[in-house]
């Protein structure tokens, strides 16, 4: 992520292009540390999100309203009563530093045009947005910042506002490229945090991508550096800065897979062309990069509760198949003691009482062996304590072969739900899965109450190249759901081979010859929607639907096929259509 100056100064410039000269119509706090700006210009009208939020501070225009409380708090009332019907007159940015400016003109009581400045300071933890009057005096603050909180700046009402200088940075829109390698050169460090370290403005990835851009490798102490390093790295930073000044920016959301890595008011060389996303507004940028990101966190947060039940289930289960298969391996010797106990029986009547082993011929095998004797008891009783014991012995592998399988099915099971819970993307995804938990005993329903929850979660609707429907479960309830009431007979059925992951169906309406293409499609579509989705390459098992079976009260998702076909296939679904 790299709300970096950078960034601002792209979202200055659009700001500035789209708002200067509007008037503040609306002015609403939805949150104690978010303003909502409503902006009427000559194009139209504008919502503008300010946030001081310490975990995610952010500037973006936006087309969403927000609730805000009955009773506008204070910091808001003060700026209704000053800068309501305000003009505003420009927006800027004190060189790249993470600060913006709003400067508005209103009328005071008297009638007299006054001129306000509302900053808003994107700096982390220490985000704000301070109100200022035209002698830089602080009016008010969203947040409050006294003596005992900092002892770098009171940000209080009556103090004077200033831009703290705690890291001594340079300003690159003031400083001379001439100089750079003598600025860099004094760091011993890698090139891309000297850079970061020495300019306002840069975040590790940009400084990144400026060392990429120049073919020099950022990771390199500067003292590495040749001088013909240091012109290249000059020229780059030169061609950047005067991008920034002229406003050439052209946003851009790099994608990993299917989650947005990185953004930048520039298209990345680190990422492939392929992997990024232009958009013409940076405030469309930051709405939609926040909002998948939001989407994951608030989904992996909401999944915390889901995933500790899962995971506790799991870990019993595992232990508890691991104790029953090393009793398992215990009961190899029953063999041994039935044997023992047949030998005793034929041979065991010529033995000396007392004895504490002899030897016979085993009828089996045609060899000698020795059988041990318990020397306290008659030598036939011998006999019976080795045949109790192989019955025992017995009695124990019988049952532990059920139990070892029941087990092994609930951890395939749980292992599911976890695959499950790892796909999940929106919060009805979440509902199924916890469905699924109280059908299964994992979780008890409150109060009583056996209604079931509402499902609103569909399976993954997507059309192959050559125009099959195919769909793909996001979880075992929707597995059964596409498996046994959506397909039909000659629909192919797909699944990743031995691990856990979603039933993928291709609807065949009828036709007898599929393209190998759309098996290639419905292939990859298994392999990423299961377990194993980062592996280079996954086999995946396939058949028609009919072939498929589910055994009677099997746990949800678990079906067995004796006959099918398979393929080795990667998981790049980029290329195919979502519905």
């Amino acid at each position: 992520m790299a709300f970096d100056g950078i960034t601002v100064a792209c979202l200055v410039h659009e700001l500035s292009k789209r708002l200067t000269g509007g008037r503040i119509y609306k002015i609403a706090q939805p949150e104690t540390d978010e303003l909502l700006l409503t902006i009427k210009t000559n194009s139209g009208q504008y919502r503008l999100v300010l946030s001081a939020s310490a975990s995610l501070p952010l500037v973006h225009l936006t087309e969403q309203n927000k609730p805000s409380p009955m009773t506008a708090p204070n910091f808001c009332m003060l700026l209704r009563k000053h800068l309501q019907n305000g003009r505003i007159i420009a927006i800027t940015q004190p060189g790249l530093e993470r600060i913006i400016h709003i400067d508005i003109e209103h009328l005071d009581e008297l009638g007299d045009l006054c001129r306000k400045t509302l900053i808003v300071e994107l700096m982390g933890k220490h985000s704000n947005i301070i109100f200022v009057n035209d002698e830089n005096m602080i009016l008010d603050s969203i947040k409050h910042i006294s003596g005992l909180v900092s002892s770098v700046r009171e940000v209080l009402p009556g103090r004077t506002y200033f831009i703290p200088e705690t890291q001594n940075k340079y300003n690159p829109l003031t400083t001379n490229t001439d100089d750079l390698s003598s600025l860099l050169s004094i760091k011993p460090m890698p090139v891309f945090k000297a850079l970061y370290t020495t300019f306002t403005g840069f975040s590790p990835i940009m400084a990144q991508e400026l060392c990429y851009r120049a073919g020099v490798d950022g990771d390199m102490p500067t003292a590495g550096l040749t001088d013909t390093d240091y012109a290249k790295l000059s020229s780059k930073f030169a061609a950047l800065i005067d991008r920034i000044k002229s406003g050439e920016f052209q946003p851009v959301i790099a994608y990993k897979g299917d989650e947005p890595a990185d953004f930048a008011s520039f298209p990345f060389s680190i990422y492939p062309v392929s992997d990024q996303k232009s958009f013409d507004s940076i405030s469309a940028l930051l709405q939609e990069y926040y909002a998948e990101k939001n989407a994951v966190t608030r989904i992996r947060q909401k999944s915390v509760d889901l995933r500790k039940i899962v995971q506790t289930a799991l870990e019993r289960n595992v232990k508890k198949y691991d104790l029953q298969l090393q009793q398992m391996k215990d009961t190899e010797k029953k063999d041994k003691f039935r044997l023992y106990g047949e030998m005793i029986t034929a041979y065991g009547y010529d033995v000396e009482q007392g004895s504490k082993s002899f030897e016979a011929l085993n009828y089996y095998t045609n060899e000698r062996m020795t059988i041990p004797l318990d020397p306290t008891i008659p030598v036939m009783d011998n006999a019976k304590k080795y045949f109790d014991k192989y019955a025992k012995l017995k009695r124990t592998y019988e049952a532990l072969s059920t139990l070892t399988e029941e087990v092994k099915a609930e951890i395939e099971h749980l292992e599911s739900i976890s695959t499950a819970l790892d796909m999940a993307l929106k919060e009805e995804d979440l509902t199924e899965i916890k469905e699924e938990l109280v059908q299964t005993g994992y979780i008890k329903r409150h109060g009583g109450n056996q209604k079931k929850a509402k499902v609103t979660s569909k399976p993954y609707h997507y059309i192959s190249s050559d125009g099959y429907d195919i769909y793909v479960g996001k979880n075992n309830l929707q597995n059964d759901f596409i498996t046994f009431q959506m397909a039909t007979g000659n629909d192919w059925w797909f699944h990743a081979k031995g691990v856990p992951g979603s039933h993928v169906l291709v609807r065949t309406n009828g036709v007898t010859d599929m393209p190998d293409r759309t098996f290639e499609e419905a292939g990859r579509l298994a392999a990423y929607y299961s377990k194993n989705r980062d592996q280079d390459k996954v086999e995946i098992d396939y058949i028609q639907k009919k072939h498929v079976k589910k055994p009677a009260s099997a746990k949800p998702g678990f079906v067995v096929y004796y006959t099918n076909y398979s393929l080795m296939i990667d998981s790049d679904i980029s290329r195919i259509k979502e519905v």
